[in-house]
């Protein structure tokens, strides 16, 4: 049976009888042993399982939510710590987003299971007639729905109930009122028997071996079970096993070593019985040691012995003293914490928090707290869904100049990760303002730091993510990177990664006006890309009899990456395939992560049918890089990738261009998008505030850069004006504050020196607002692309002029070229010789052949003159 819970079925409690300590079958202790729980809850029993599931963090929750009104109420049971939700429609829309946590309720009338995919499991509740679900069942357990859970009817008796759901392999939930510790009867089912119906056994007496854990999961031992010794456990709340050769055997009983139960579970296959108990005396071996399997080590066996040295401590214990004085303690715990701040080297930060360590866990041993404990509060942690901010209290934050959040640099990462409708958060004074810096008086170190692009996340963390993306793509095909798109794109619907040409019409439905903008600007960009075709084969004598050629070729295999991310880019399918189908590419693979629904944007469907793309690759990221890179059973593999994206796309594009069994190349290294403006004392303001807005809208890690020649102070206020007000209206001015953050405003005295620092910066996008804009041409050295005069502003290179505005960023446009006809093509050369043409050359090449004491390559040349020669040619 498919299962992620402890034990083969889930016990049920009525939350509407409150808190009371005991079930009638069970008691709420003997419930805790079992580790799960069932709830069903009402809007008038919300407070009542919030305090449950805040006092028992331990056992895990599992609560049927369908007839709560609240959205703040749901979220609540999640961050109290239930462990799974069942929802109607409706609810599992709103919280789509905390994934394999929330299970739809499926109505038992639903009888085409093989239209609907539930990934996560699914609950059933059953009417009074059993034989008319086991068909309904068992085609869900066939569409690959795990787990499933089953709830009945009041009116059906628990046995055939019982037998149903082991019959479905579906996890059945049963009232607590309705199981018993002791033996079973015809109102009561035993507990021990449903654990032991289930376990799987290889011995002739069917005992299961049972793995004894403390806490922390920690090995203790390995022992034997019965269902009697199970039961005898559940009953005394003890650890209680079955001895090959005695019988019961209640640990403990006679060397005073007992055992608290805490918890009984299967393991995943159920052949193995796991019980986690808390051990008492001096340990669970026989011989004179903690396990069966060794003394304790690190933080299990400093537990011990402070635990130890509370009780009873050899005299000068200096462990004793720090139970003793609560002051020293204190101390300590903050005298060390600050030495693991200051420390620097890897061996420095273990020996420190190795220090801390001791001195908190002795605080803790100190008030009966546990590790165990510990662990359960950060298990808790780690479930919640409510965030905190995180701010540095008090005197901490002020040690460290910290403004807790209140500085400019907090509001902007504030402002762009949680969009606030209300927020009138801007950066200065409450307004959104580039920092500004006088070039001429700023240091070329400061300007550098001004200058300095955002931080991208670590080489060494970024590679850690993307390798066994690519590597579990490479190796699993289609089925690993359909995997992906689920877990990413919550697109659970898709049963293929791939949508094949033709496309249906019905996928390209798209208004008149949009037909119209897309076909306006293939056109524009086709003419731009094909009169970059060199229509002829370069052909040169070098010497006489020596032609030498080049000619061109087109790469027979692209993959070409569309970005989903925050925005909708059917032009950047634009940019990448019309070159690609004007080059006579003869395979064209896009990709492009889908919607959650699982489709894809109808404008990027009608331009992979207009540029003849073979095939849509439905993902994004580093999966759908490694399916192009490698191929799979459904994606073509390719010999070259292009197109912009991420940090990981742009990791994942490099991993492969490396990777000698990939075969493929890519078209540049590329970041976050950027732009610079240079404007004078002739540039309109709103037009400058514009394009600086259009590229910091991208995303919290564009930059945008304003260079501003000679201005007054009421001129750069003018724009400054101009970008706030324009700023506010925009739908993604979240967006827009985090790239302000790490924006600026240089002010120069003259256009050379706006030159050298717009070359030195080499922007991918280079906006020239001057009086003489095509006069400076000449003097850029560095950048993507150039965009002349106040007439042009970046946009129309976006989308429609022709130029392509796939480009270098992050300073690359000193080394790259963005894409062009060039990217698609490769040149291939080619010499013929005459037999003069060989006499001429040949001197050469069998000199520097000889310098190279390369023997074969002289002879090449030796051996056919030497034929010329003997035959008077």
């Amino acid at each position: 049976m498919d299962t992620t819970l402890p034990l083969p079925f889930l016990p049920s409690v009525d939350l509407g009888k409150g808190a009371s300590e005991s079930e009638e079958g069970l008691t709420r202790k003997q419930l805790s042993y079992l580790g799960c729980v069932y709830f069903s809850a009402t809007n008038e029993t919300v407070d009542t399982l919030l305090e449950f599931l805040q006092k028992h963090i331990a056992i895990e929750a599992y609560v049927n939510v369908i007839s709560i009104d609240s959205t703040d109420d749901l979220v609540s049971i999640l961050d109290a710590g239930a462990r799974k939700i069942f929802v109607n429609g409706a609810q599992r829309e709103f919280l789509k987003t905390y994934g394999d946590r929330v299970i739809p309720v499926v109505s038992t009338q639903e009888n085409t299971p093989s239209t609907y995919t539930y990934p996560n499991g699914a609950l059933f509740e059953t009417g009074d007639d059993l034989s008319s679900y086991k068909t309904l069942l068992s085609n869900f357990k066939a569409s690959q729905t795990s787990p499933i859970f089953v709830v009945s009817s009041s009116k059906i008796n628990l046995q055939p109930f019982v037998e149903f759901a082991t019959e479905a392999s579906a996890i059945p939930i049963i009232p607590a009122t309705q199981l018993t510790i002791g033996n079973g009867s015809e109102t009561q089912t035993s507990v021990a028997s449903l654990i032991g119906s289930s376990w799987t056994s290889d011995r002739p007496d069917k005992l299961i071996p049972t793995m004894v854990t403390d806490e922390r999961g920690i090995a203790l031992g390995l022992v034997y079970s019965s269902q009697e010794s199970v039961s005898e456990s559940l009953k005394t709340g003890t650890g209680v096993y079955q001895s090959r050769k005695r019988g019961l055997w209640y640990k403990g009983a006679t060397s005073g070593d007992t055992q608290e139960l805490v918890k009984i579970s299967l393991d995943c296959d159920q052949d193995c019985l796991k019980f986690v108990i808390r051990q008492k005396g001096r340990g669970f071996c026989h011989l004179p040691q903690s396990t069966c399997f060794g003394e304790l080590r690190g933080i299990s066996k400093l537990e011990k012995t402070l635990v130890s040295r509370k009780v009873s401590a050899p005299e000068g214990s200096y462990t004793a003293r720090l139970f003793s004085d609560e002051k020293l303690l204190r101390a300590k715990i903050m005298e060390e914490a600050e030495e693991l701040c200051d420390a620097k080297t890897k061996d420095e930060v273990a020996f420190e928090a190795a220090d801390l360590i001791y001195f908190a866990l002795t605080k803790a041993v100190s008030v009966g707290v546990s590790v165990a404990d510990i662990e359960r509060n950060l298990d808790a942690k780690s479930v919640k869904v409510k965030r905190r901010q995180g701010n540095a209290k008090g005197q901490w934050a002020a040690k460290e100049g910290i403004t807790n959040g209140s500085s400019e640099k907090e509001a902007v990462k504030e402002a762009a990760s949680v969009p606030k409708t209300d927020d009138k958060a801007g950066i200065k004074d409450g307004r959104i303002t580039m920092r500004r810096y006088n070039a001429t008086t700023t240091t070329p170190e400061d300007l550098k730091a001004v200058l300095q692009r955002p931080s991208q996340r670590s080489t060494e963390m970024i590679m850690g993510i993307v390798n066994p993306i690519i590597k579990e793509v490479r190796t699993g095909g289609d089925k690993a990177l359909l995997g992906y798109t689920h877990k990413f794109e919550k697109a659970t619907s898709l049963t293929s990664p791939v949508l094949k040409a033709p496309y249906p019409q019905s996928l390209m439905n798209l208004p008149p006006e949009t037909i119209e903008a897309i076909d306006i600007s293939f056109e524009n960009i086709r003419k731009f890309h094909a009169a970059q075709k060199e229509e002829k084969s370069l052909q040169v004598e070098t010497m006489p009899g020596v032609v030498c050629t080049r000619f061109v070729r087109p790469i027979e295999r692209v993959g070409l990456y569309v970005p989903g991310g925050t925005a909708v880019l059917p032009s950047t399918a634009l940019m990448l395939g019309v070159p690609a189908m004007v080059a006579g590419c003869k395979t064209i693979v896009l990709a492009s992560p889908p919607r959650a629904d699982g489709s894809i944007t109808p404008e990027i469907v009608y331009v992979a049918h207009k540029v003849g793309a073979e095939s849509i690759v439905l993902a994004g990221g580093a999966q759908a890089v490694a399916a192009m890179a490698y191929g799979t059973e459904s994606v073509s593999k390719v010999d070259k990738i292009l197109g912009p994206g991420n940090q990981f796309v742009t990791a994942a594009k490099m991993y492969v261009s490396n990777d000698t069994n990939a075969g493929v190349s890519i078209d540049m290294p590329a970041g976050p998008s950027e732009v610079l403006v240079i404007a004078d004392k002739e540039a309109n303001p709103a037009f400058v505030a514009s394009d600086l807005l259009s590229q910091a809208e991208h995303g919290v890690d564009s930059q945008v850069i304003l260079i501003a020649i000679d201005l007054s102070e009421k001129e750069l206020l003018a724009i400054e004006d101009e970008l706030h007000k324009q700023a506010m209206a925009l739908p993604r001015v979240d967006i827009v504050r985090g790239a302000i953050e790490h924006s600026v405003t240089l002010v120069v005295k003259d256009i050379k020196e706006a030159m050298e620092l717009s070359n030195d910066y080499a922007p991918e996008h280079l906006i020239l607002q001057l009086k003489d804009a095509p006069s400076v041409v000449p003097l850029v050295e560095n950048a993507g692309s150039v965009f002349i005069g106040e007439w042009t502003p970046e946009s129309v290179g976006d989308y429609s002029a022709g130029v392509n505005h796939s480009l270098p960023t992050y300073g690359y446009a000193k080394q790259y070229s963005g894409v062009n006809l060039g990217s698609y093509v490769k040149h291939i050369t080619s010499s013929q010789l005459t037999a003069q043409g060989l006499r001429n050359v040949g001197g050469a090449v069998m000199q520097l052949a000889k310098v190279e004491e390369l023997e074969a390559h002289r002879r090449a040349v030796s051996l056919r003159i030497k034929y010329m020669d003997d035959n008077n040619l």
